[in-house]
């Protein structure tokens, strides 16, 4: 029932900017925490940004300052506004969430990911 559906994704030149989307859908009561995680070819993957049910964000290093990830509760959407991008950018980024369906325990669902491509 539930699902998560990345957009926003797509071609770009290096120093350009990108709105990833994920929409939460399903019988969902509430969710916890919300990340964007991204993976290159023959890379591992690895966190890009995280934000917490109150608001608190964490960013990866290489994003600070650039990266700015938001959620809308009522929507249960997540986003990643992605600024100045670089070549090392370019991955496939993962909306992922923990939450709870109506009568359930908290579970974690993966979205099947965009694809942000940065190149000159």
């Amino acid at each position: 029932q539930v699902q998560l559906v990345e957009s926003g994704g797509g071609l770009v030149q290096p120093g350009g900017s990108l709105r990833l989307s994920c929409a939460a859908s399903g019988n969902i009561f509430s969710i916890n925490i919300m990340d964007w995680y991204r993976q290159a070819p023959g890379k591992q993957r690895e966190l890009v940004a995280r934000i917490t049910s109150s608001g608190n964000t964490v960013y990866t290093d290489s994003v600070k300052g650039r990266f700015t990830i938001s959620r809308d509760n009522a929507k249960n959407t997540v986003y990643l506004q992605m600024n100045s991008l670089k070549p090392e950018d370019t991955a496939v980024y993962f909306c992922n969430a923990d939450l709870w369906e109506l009568g359930s325990p908290l579970k974690n669902y993966w979205g099947q990911g965009t694809q942000v491509t940065d190149s000159s």
